[in-house]
This record gives C-alpha cells, sequence and structure tokens, in this order.
C-alpha cells in the first residue's frame, strides 16, 4: 500500500457511559452523536465543512424510532456539518459502531470519501415499552393491553437469550462462574487504576445534562458505572440471571448510555490539512457463526484479522476485547491460547489491561468504538506497536479491529 494512502485516525473521543436510569436517561441518542461529531471536529482543528461522510452504528432501533430514524443525517446536521454530507446508519448489534468504522475505512481506501467520521451511540434507558404490531390489526374491543419490554432478557425471539448462550459456551470451555467473577473482579480493579492515572480523562469530553428552568445544567465527564468496591465475596453472592448457568449483574456490564467516534482519513490528507495521525488503521474484519456461539464471536475476528493482515499474536503488543459479559474475553483467550496455559496467561495478561466494560459499562452500539480508542491510547503510552480490538454481537457476529501506532 502506498503510505500517503494508509488510513490514519486523527481524532477520537466519547462522552462518559452513563448508567441505567441516569442523568442522561432523557437525552435523545442523535443529541448524544451530533455533539460527539462536533468534538471530533474541534478536536481534528477542522472546519465542519472538511468532513465528508458520517457513518454511524445503533443497536436500540426502537430508541432511534422515537427520534424518527436516520440519527446519523440528523445529528450531523444539528453538529454543523454540511447538509450535502453523507451519511449512513447501521445496526450490527455490538459490532455497529466498529462496522460504521469499517465503512468509512473501505470508503477512503475507494476514494469515495477524504476525511470520514464514525461513531456509536445508544441511550438504552430511553428504549420505549412498545404494543406488539398484531394490536394495530387486531386490536381488543374490551380489556387491557400489555406493553412489552425488549430490554427484558435480552434476547432474540425463536433463539435464545444471550446471557444463557454465553453461560453455557463459557463451561463449554471449563470457564467457571467463579473464573468469571474474578474477571470482574480485575476489569473494576483496572479500570480504578488507570481512572486515577488520567486515562479516560483523555478520551472523554464533558456533556452538559440541561435540568430545566434556572436551574444549572449537570456536567457529566466521568465514567458511572464502575464499582470500585467490588470483590469476589460479594460477586460470589449474587443469583445468576435470565437462567444462564454463571452469568450475573456483577460479571456483566450494565445497561448503559454513551456516544464514541473517531475521526479517519488518508495520510496524505491527514498532512494537508496538517493533522497528526494518532494511529493507523490496518484493517477491520468482519465474521458470524453458530448464532448461539456469542462467546467464541472475538477469537473467531480476531483470528480472521491476523490472516488477512499476516501478522501473528506474536506480532500483537495489546488486545482489547469487549466485556459483554465476563465470559468473552475468557473463552476468547483460551481458544487463541490453544489450550495452552502459558500462551492464555500472556494473551490475558496483555487483554483490557485497563478494565473494560464490566466496569465502564456497555452501551451497546458505541462499545465496540471505545475499546478502540482505548486501545490507540494505551499503545501510545507504550511507546507504540500493533493492538486489536474485537467485539461480539448478537447471534456471533464478531469485529476486529487491526491497528497501529508508531
Amino acid at each position: 500500500m502506498n503510505q500517503n494512502h494508509e488510513i490514519v485516525v486523527t481524532a477520537i473521543g466519547r462522552t462518559a457511559f452513563d448508567r441505567f436510569g441516569g442523568i442522561t436517561k432523557n437525552v435523545p441518542s442523535v443529541q448524544l452523536a451530533s455533539c460527539t461529531i462536533a468534538e471530533l471536529v474541534n478536536r481534528a482543528g477542522l472546519c465542519p465543512e472538511d468532513v465528508d461522510e458520517v457513518n454511524l452504528g445503533q443497536c436500540i432501533l426502537g430508541e432511534a424510532w422515537t427520534q424518527t430514524d436516520v440519527i446519523s443525517r440528523q445529528a450531523l446536521i444539528r453538529a454543523g456539518l454540511r447538509e450535502a454530507t453523507i451519511s449512513c446508519n447501521i445496526d450490527r448489534a455490538c459490532c455497529s459502531s466498529t462496522t460504521a468504522l469499517q465503512l468509512s475505512w473501505k470508503n477512503l481506501m475507494m476514494g469515495e470519501s477524504q476525511v470520514s467520521i464514525a461513531l456509536g451511540v445508544d441511550n438504552m434507558s430511553r428504549t420505549p415499552y412498545y404494543l406488539p404490531p398484531e394490536y394495530r390489526w387486531e386490536g381488543k374491543r374490551l380489556g387491557d393491553m400489555k406493553l412489552v419490554d425488549k430490554l427484558l432478557n435480552l434476547g432474540y425471539e425463536g433463539f435464545g437469550v444471550l446471557a444463557v448462550d454465553a453461560g453455557e459456551v463459557a463451561l463449554e470451555y471449563g470457564i467457571s462462574r467463579e473464573m468469571q467473577d474474578e474477571w470482574a473482579v480485575r476489569s473494576h480493579k483496572l479500570y480504578g487504576e488507570a481512572e486515577a492515572k488520567g486515562y479516560f480523562a483523555e478520551e472523554i469530553f464533558p456533556l452538559q445534562i440541561p435540568q430545566g428552568k434556572n436551574k444549572p445544567p449537570v456536567i457529566l465527564d466521568r465514567d458511572q458505572q464502575p464499582r470500585p468496591d467490588t470483590s469476589l465475596e460479594s460477586l460470589a453472592k449474587l443469583p445468576t440471571v435470565y437462567g444462564s448457568p454463571t452469568v450475573t449483574a456483577g460479571n456483566a456490564p450494565g445497561i448503559n448510555t454513551g456516544a464514541a467516534g473517531l475521526m479517519i482519513t488518508t495520510r496524505e490528507k491527514a498532512e494537508a490539512l496538517g493533522m497528526k495521525p494518532l494511529a493507523t488503521i490496518i484493517r477491520v474484519v468482519s465474521t458470524a457463526g453458530q448464532a448461539r456461539g456469542i462467546a467464541v464471536a472475538p477469537a473467531v475476528a480476531i483470528k480472521r484479522g491476523l490472516e488477512v493482515t499476516g501478522l501473528t499474536l506474536k506480532d500483537i503488543k495489546l488486545i482489547e476485547i469487549n466485556e459483554a459479559f465476563a465470559a468473552m474475553p475468557l473463552v476468547s483467550t483460551k481458544i487463541l491460547g490453544e489450550n495452552d496455559e502459558t500462551k492464555i496467561k500472556q494473551l490475558r495478561d496483555i487483554t483490557n489491561v485497563n478494565g473494560g466494560a464490566v466496569a465502564i459499562g456497555h452501551p451497546v452500539g458505541a462499545s465496540g468504538l471505545r475499546i478502540t480508542m482505548t486501545l490507540i491510547n494505551e499503545l501510545r503510552r507504550r511507546g507504540g506497536g500493533y493492538g486489536i480490538a474485537a467485539i461480539c454481537g448478537g447471534l456471533a457476529q464478531g469485529d476486529a479491529v487491526i491497528l497501529k501506532v508508531e
């Protein structure tokens, strides 16, 4: 590849991740996305007219529907970009934001755009209750109608419940409930250490949440989900959820809100616009497998990423695997380590070194780019190198972002 046509990251940023029913519970996702776009433009030192496209990933489409969809289009206009800016909305479950990055990468490689923003967003607190569509045609003449909550059980009709699939597959790979609890404690501990050093403050931009007439806005600038007092003893007391054999509220992330984004362009364009690259995106790959195999999806995506780039695990300095459940990094590192305990330990030692979604939270449409920017920043602190950020998505989809920091 011509070095001038390498695809580079020139700005990163995210909101702090809020907890379910937190201070962002009434903030539409389009507003979160708009603020993120504006922040990326500001951090890159660009003018709004310099941006050619916005690709946005979102998973909770019921919340998007409350805003009449096309969130990316609405958000870019609100952020002050040209109305001629192209946009696309993507739903690939939790892979949505990394797939948005993949589309941006492809468009830049093909010369379809020169400066692209990829982002992801979800406000799970605003997921609406709904009446099943058959009520439109089969409405009852008398009697109550039952509202449905799609956040309950978090599964796919006709398939399974995610927590059940993850727990069962984890046990098949010898990953016990206790091991998942231990990983959860690790996540909170490492996050707390990193946050105390200001690592996550480098990613987060402050978000003003209006509080009504004559009241000052609340500033959201720290992740709200972490539980610093988490212990193995406290987690052991929690019941499993949704019928899962291993997954609990303690070794899984919360139901969260947040937005995250990357601005990317070619190295040549970055130089022309005076932007300093933060990282080079080598490839973004997507995979899919047997529907219940969500816990193995990150490993499958990582293997595919290594295959297409010609890299090996020995070349990789750091790994991020989204903690949709603690089972995901545990199962995936065991697969990648080929059941060799020494290799598995080595992989786990370089995985999620600043904690993960169990501590930070998992606003499903945004997490893929959150782990990507966390990876970029940590590689920069460590002097550069190759890294991989991998995430699973519903019904065993997977994405992996392979990048390099000089």
